[in-house]
């Protein structure tokens, strides 16, 4: 008997500690309801956050030189963003310019389908594939090509400036055919002041802007574009014609549009080229041909320039660029250029 009570005692031991570590039911259930609020609160903080707006921005500056004796330091952009979701299928969009205090997009999206989609305020026209889908922080070089800034409401023919390519309006939009990342059929068309950004229609006119794109695999794309319009009190005639086609996937990108424009009686057109090799996920090294002049019935009109491009993006919030581009001018009085720039883009 006394051989095997150690033994006994030692159950005995064991069995209280089990008994004392079990919870009470009223403990426990306390446990359970303080586990069920703190989830519960939770998931409120994540609903106010998911509505509150989503800042970012950048900015760019940078220095320019050229072989006439010209040399300066810029700041081209400085940009405010704020983002939001109103709901599943409505957000927003704000975005300022700071360097010459400009309002640049406002816009209000709703979302109902994915064929069907509606965006109302200021923002991008639906014109080119560089307008819309290649913003500062992508575009492989310093500047866009003159086909784009003279035609497409940058520092239009027709007069206007300061507009980069956006204007007053409403589009609708959608896609059809979907695959992972893309549809291969897409579509945009919209009414627009005519007038640029921050201003008010000049005439009782409104402007059609339309563009279709196929996307016939990953990366890409070919796309047609048309601008019909009356600018100013004038109701000056502007219409535009567009296509380009690109591909932006992996280590390589190129892209090629020629646009048309008929500004009153004058005519323009322009065209642009451009190719790319990504080395590392941090070095792009790029080219670009491109020609534009500006009446087709004088040919001292046409440049063409040259352009050779670096970019280096060390981490996230940093992007490096330098370009190097000939200018080459048709006109027997004005003087070729060599140029280089530089540009630092803050990101945050």
């Amino acid at each position: 008997m006394k051989r095997f009570l150690p033994f006994l005692l030692l159950a005995v031991l064991c069995g209280s500690g089990a008994a004392a570590q079990e919870p009470l039911p009223e403990a426990d259930e306390r446990l359970r309801s303080e586990v069920r609020r703190l989830s519960e609160r939770s998931r409120t903080w994540d609903r106010v956050l998911a509505r509150m707006p989503r800042i970012s921005g950048y900015l760019q500056l940078g220095y320019e030189a050229d072989d006439a004796g010209t040399s300066e330091f810029f700041i081209k952009r400085v940009r405010v963003l704020l983002q939001g979701d109103i709901s599943p299928r409505m957000d927003y969009c704000v975005h300022a310019e700071l360097v010459s205090p400009a309002l640049m997009d406002l816009y209000l999206r709703y979302k109902p389908l994915r064929a069907l989609n509606f965006q109302l305020g200021q923002f991008k026209l639906p014109f080119s594939i560089e307008n819309t889908e290649y913003p500062p922080l992508k575009i492989e070089f310093i500047d866009y090509p003159l086909a784009l800034t003279r035609l497409v409401s940058f520092n239009d023919v027709c007069g206007m400036t300061g507009a980069t390519g956006r204007d007053l309006g409403l589009m609708a939009y959608g896609g059809f055919f979907a695959r992972e990342g893309y549809d291969i059929l897409s579509y945009n068309v919209g009414v627009f002041n005519g007038e640029g950004i921050n201003t008010l229609d000049a005439n009782k006119s409104k402007d059609l802007v339309a563009r279709l794109t196929v996307r016939p695999v990953a990366g890409l794309q070919i796309a047609g574009s048309y601008y019909w319009g009356e600018y100013g009190k004038e109701y000056l005639r502007r219409i535009r014609y567009g296509a380009g086609i690109g591909y932006d996937r992996g280590i390589g990108v190129a892209r090629s549009e020629y646009i048309y424009g008929r500004t009153g009686d004058l005519r323009s057109d322009g065209w642009y080229v451009m190719g790319g090799l990504r080395a590392a996920r941090r070095w792009l090294f790029a080219v670009r041909c491109e020609a534009f002049t500006e009446n087709r019935d004088d040919s001292d009109t046409r440049q063409m320039n040259y352009t050779a491009g670096i970019t280096w993006q060390p981490v996230k919030h940093l992007r490096c660029q330098l370009n190097y581009t000939y200018e080459h001018y048709a006109a027997p009085a004005a003087a070729d250029r060599n140029v280089v720039a530089v540009m630092l883009s803050g990101i945050f």
